[in-house]
């Protein structure tokens, strides 16, 4: 998780880069915007759309951003962004994925607080007033809201022409959103095939209800991407996964990348483009098979 722990290890990546917390903050998400290079042109030549949409959930109305290729319809996706939320960043990464053929909407996991974005870019996260803002929102994250919620995600992307009802839906997450796309599989089994978490934090707990004990309510198949600085923190974690998903006959791939907390998401201090690239494939693979 984003925490003390993985701030260190933040601070010697930037270093690595020549950059200051400080350097990096005032860029801001400058950095998303230089750093992410892939193309946004859909399969065939055709453009990606895109709109801000509203959901209405049981504890209010979420808004979210749903991007998919121009014409046709296609494999729906649930993303969930990390700590810092839906921004400029995660909309740069779900155009991405769109254009390679998939119905992605990114979801404000914080709309209960308000409207994204809450905070324009990771580096706000690791402010003092960032983290006073994040922290309440994250308290009203419990499983049976993200559960709540995630139902009526899949739920809207099942009632979007954009969407192939006859393929199954994928949910991506990083960060805190990892263990939220193992709860999104578990919410609806019968419409959720593929799930991918990359560098998700929680994912095993010592909760009735923690992420690795929900892949037998599950259909999915898997992709765990874990950082080496969690693993260092948890090295069980992945046995635990495995585990839980050989226990489940739940197809799961896990591996520990040679990156840190963070390394797939561009406006992270901890972005490394080549283990996110290598992360990007795995989980097209993944989701190949939807």
């Amino acid at each position: 998780m984003c925490d003390e722990f993985t701030q260190a290890s933040e601070d010697a990546n930037l270093a690595r880069r020549g950059l200051s917390r400080r350097q990096f903050a005032a860029m801001g998400a400058t950095i998303a915007l230089a750093s992410c290079s892939k193309s946004v042109e859909a399969d065939g030549g055709s453009q990606v759309a895109e709109r801000m949409v509203s959901i209405t959930t049981p504890d209010g109305v979420a808004d979210a951003f749903f991007v998919h290729p121009s014409e046709g319809a296609h494999p729906g996706i649930v993303m969930w962004p990390d700590i810092a939320g839906l921004r400029e960043a995660k909309k740069i990464m779900a155009r991405s994925l769109a254009a390679e053929g998939y119905a992605v909407l990114v979801v404000n996991q914080y709309y209960r607080g308000g409207p994204a974005p809450l905070l324009e870019s990771f580096a706000e996260w690791r402010t003092p007033e960032g983290q006073a803002k994040i922290a309440p929102l994250r308290e009203q994250l419990t499983p049976a809201a993200i559960t709540s919620d995630a139902g009526a995600y899949v739920a809207f992307l099942d009632g979007q022409r954009e969407v192939d009802k006859g393929r199954r839906i994928g949910s991506n997450g990083y960060c805190m959103g990892g263990p939220f796309t193992v709860r999104t599989a578990a919410a609806v089994p019968d419409r959720v095939g593929a799930a991918a978490s990359l560098h998700g934090g929680g994912l095993v707990t010592e909760e009735p209800d923690s992420p690795h004990r929900l892949l037998a309510k599950t259909e999915a198949s898997y992709l765990f991407a874990i950082a080496r600085n969690d693993d260092a923190r948890d090295p069980q974690a992945k046995v635990e996964l495995r585990k839980a998903a050989d226990a489940a006959g739940r197809p799961a791939e896990i591996e520990v990348y040679q990156a840190d907390h963070g390394w797939c998401v561009p406006d992270s201090p901890s972005w490394d483009p080549s283990e996110a690239d290598k992360a990007w494939n795995r989980m097209l693979a993944l989701f190949a098979r939807l």
